[in-house]
């Protein structure tokens, strides 16, 4: 089983892909979509559950997703139609640095998908481009909440202190007009769902050849969660508006 299929088994029943419940989720948007006839964007949307809320929650939205996996971008075309917004939702299959488009958006989002720039700045730096006047960045990215281990920096990245992260995000011209700083629960909340999906799934389908692959993917995934990362990974999600 390749990752790509091993991730929609994991976040089945945690389709924001982020440690974000749902109150976080609805809020941010609302925060990020003050007049609720924005036009957005989203790089790596994936399968699109940002776009789709976000539709749902304001019917004047009009939204484009960029993902390059055609069955992401294929199960976030099923979900519009199953909500009843695919008119106005386009999906875009490229890569997010390349794509390019005639006109600005109100709204750049990218949450949970800084790794595919190269971090943090790059990606609001790669927002910024397709950005209209006065219009607003959602950016989700993890931080550290306690020094961490060798270990914990080579599996998920070279973070800073949420105060360190916060200044590096002003120094580079953006201010921020909204945030949240997931929880204990919501982190671990996500933890719990994509392991324990994995595992179900596995036990669900004992014949299957690639069942004890999936399970002992998620007994590892288990045990570097509670062994490495989780008294030290936090994540911190931004609404920014340019300071300039």
């Amino acid at each position: 089983m390749d990752r790509e299929q091993m991730s929609g088994i994991a976040h089945a029943d945690h389709p924001i892909k982020s440690p974000l419940d749902d109150d976080a989720v609805r809020a941010l948007l609302a925060r990020a979509l003050p007049r609720g006839d924005e036009r957005i964007l989203d790089l790596g949307c994936g399968g699109g559950e940002w776009l789709l809320r976000a539709l749902a929650m304001h019917p004047g939205l009009r939204a484009e997703g960029v993902d390059i996996s055609a069955a992401a971008l294929e199960q976030a075309r099923a979900s519009a139609i199953d909500r009843g917004v695919e008119d106005r939702l386009v999906l875009h299959q490229s890569e997010a640095e390349a794509f390019s488009a005639p006109h600005g958006f109100d709204l750049v989002l990218s949450v949970g998908a800084a790794h595919a720039f190269g971090g943090l700045l790059p990606t609001l730096a790669a927002a910024r481009k397709h950005l209209a006047p006065g219009g607003r960045v959602l950016i989700g990215d993890g931080f550290w909440i306690a020094d961490p281990s060798p270990e914990a920096v080579e599996m998920l990245g070279d973070f800073t202190d949420l105060a360190t992260t916060m200044d590096r995000v002003k120094a580079d011209g953006w201010t921020p007009v909204h945030g949240h700083v997931s929880t204990r629960r919501e982190m671990d909340d996500y933890e719990w769902a994509c392991w324990g999906s994995l595992s179900s799934w596995a036990l669900d389908h004992p014949s299957d050849p690639d069942s004890a692959q999936v399970l002992e993917t998620a007994e590892t995934r288990y045990t570097e969660w509670l062994r490495v990362y989780r008294d030290t990974w936090g994540f911190l999600t931004l609404v920014l508006r340019e300071t300039r």
